[in-house]
């Protein structure tokens, strides 16, 4: 079995006997090396619903994901079968089932295969779409970014944008969610590209929307008009985007995170320094991924984070006097050393990642038969975990509705199963940039809670998208007072 997702064009050398079309990135005719069940009567006797005809389950999961899986469940049980997208996937809810799937210690489960019909087409050779050994290599090659001397780096470079992108809000009404998009975009532009977006900042971030609306559009293939058709044009304005500006980071690095891309190594002989560098493709297509992962991701839990501190003042109190304790003052610079004092911003951010996970479930493609709870699953089956189902689940997370970031102190997490919280993943592929994720969220904290008092009107209930990422459908309106 190959290890390592191949690239776009690699995908698409596959037999001959009839053209090759860009959706097949998406299939197993353009990644042969991909299993997938001999016979899927194995599944037949897992509990679930394949649905109607051709369309299966798909639209059910789409209307209300969450739901559908809350339905299914209650009736089926933590193990069931569904039938979405085309293909049949098993649905396996817990804390052991998120242990198996994402610790992998066995290496039974492929992140390639699972994520690969998903995304294949439109984040090919991600991080998450890499596998064992490929994947290790290229992780430890991008992990030169997210050392202490870089990272002091973006701290000091995200105080300056945080600081002047807050403080040009103001005070007043304001759609928290498209504000803290376009700032969260250009944070990642100057910190991860070492520039400023200018003109072309509305049309990157349109692509982006494009891509990851792309990824659960029921229209697979890149048609005109469609979903997809308009995140495959996003992927080839980003790929035309960040090649010249890897060319340019070659020739001139500077401290920002594409310049330790654009010269990160692949390991030779055990010595960094006398490895490769990366080919320039594979660096564009992770810098896309993590562009978008830290763009979009970012942008759903702090929303949901601000939503839950203007409900609940009496915790914004807290943070907003933690911060200023931090950092010596409103709205001054937060320290890259003094980060590690905002355990209370820390263990709010976990919560609101815990309420909304920005990454509902995580698919994954068995190579190996394996059995979980005296079902047996045959190899190439599709397995999703969900971490929204554990993260809501009233046995691990009492009242889970209610905000409490209390759950987060570090006696509450020693006596909880480590893998009950998976907003990172786990394992192998636990989140390459979660310290830049934890460093960025305290930053918009401390900026946002020592400038402004966030509050919502009594009894507002903004509802949710709740996929690919949660984002409110409103754009979560909120009103922003000026401290004296």
């Amino acid at each position: 079995m190959a290890t390592q997702a191949p690239s776009l064009a690699a995908s698409l050398a596959a037999s001959p006997s009839r053209p090759i079309r860009p959706h097949d990135a998406q299939s197993e005719r353009g990644n042969p090396h991909w299993i997938r069940v001999e016979d899927e009567r194995e599944l037949d006797s897992i509990p679930g619903e394949d649905g109607w005809p051709l369309v299966g389950t798909t639209f059910q999961l789409l209307a209300d994901p969450i739901g559908f899986g809350k339905r299914m469940r209650a009736k089926h049980g933590d193990v069931y079968r569904t039938r979405g997208f085309g293909r049949r996937q098993i649905i396996l809810i817990g804390p052991d089932a998120n242990e198996l799937v994402l610790f992998d210690r066995d290496k039974i489960f492929s992140s390639e295969q699972g994520w690969g019909p998903v995304l294949n087409l439109l984040f090919p050779r991600g991080l998450m779409l890499m596998d064992f050994a490929a994947h290790r290599a290229d992780r430890k090659a991008l992990s030169i970014a997210f050392k202490p001397e870089p990272m002091r780096h973006y701290c000091d470079q995200l105080n300056v944008d945080i600081a002047r992108g807050v403080e040009a809000w103001g005070e007043g009404p304001r759609k928290f969610y498209p504000a803290i998009k376009a700032l969260t975009l250009q944070t990642a532009a100057t910190s991860f590209l070492g520039l400023p977006f200018g003109p072309e900042a509305d049309r990157l971030n349109k692509a982006f929307v494009d891509m990851v609306q792309a990824a659960v559009a029921p229209i697979r293939r890149p048609l005109p008009f469609t979903a997809m058709g308009r995140g495959y044009a996003g992927r080839q304005l980003m790929v035309e985007y960040f090649t010249g500006l890897l060319r340019e980071r070659r020739a001139n690095p500077g401290p920002d995170m594409f310049s330790q891309f654009a010269l990160a190594r692949r390991e030779n002989s055990g010595d960094d320094e006398d490895g490769e560098l990366l080919p320039e493709d594979v660096v564009v297509d992770h810098m896309i991924f993590l562009m978008m992962a830290a763009h979009d991701t970012i942008t759903s839990s702090f929303t949901t984070l601000i939503w839950h501190l203007a409900k609940n003042p009496d915790w914004q109190e807290k943070l907003r006097a933690e911060a200023r304790a931090a950092a010596g003052g409103d709205g001054v610079p937060l320290a890259f050393d003094a980060l590690g004092k905002l355990d209370l911003a820390e263990m709010a951010m976990k919560e609101a990642l815990r309420i909304m996970p920005p990454v509902p479930s995580t698919p994954r493609r068995a190579l190996k038969d394996f059995t979980f709870r005296g079902f047996r699953i045959p190899a190439g089956t599709d397995v999703d975990v969900s971490a929204s189902a554990v993260h809501a689940d009233p046995v691990l997370w009492p009242d889970p509705d209610r905000f409490d970031p209390l759950r987060f102190t570090p006696e509450a997490v020693a006596a909880r199963h480590k893998y009950a919280w998976i907003p990172y993943g786990g394992g192998a592929h636990m989140c390459l940039g979660l310290h830049f994720a934890t460093m960025q969220t305290k930053l918009l904290v401390h900026h946002i809670l020592t400038r402004y008092r966030v509050e919502v009107e009594p009894g507002y209930a903004p509802t949710w998208q709740p996929w690919p990422i949660p984002k409110p459908r409103d754009g979560l309106s909120v009103k922003f007072v000026r401290l004296v």
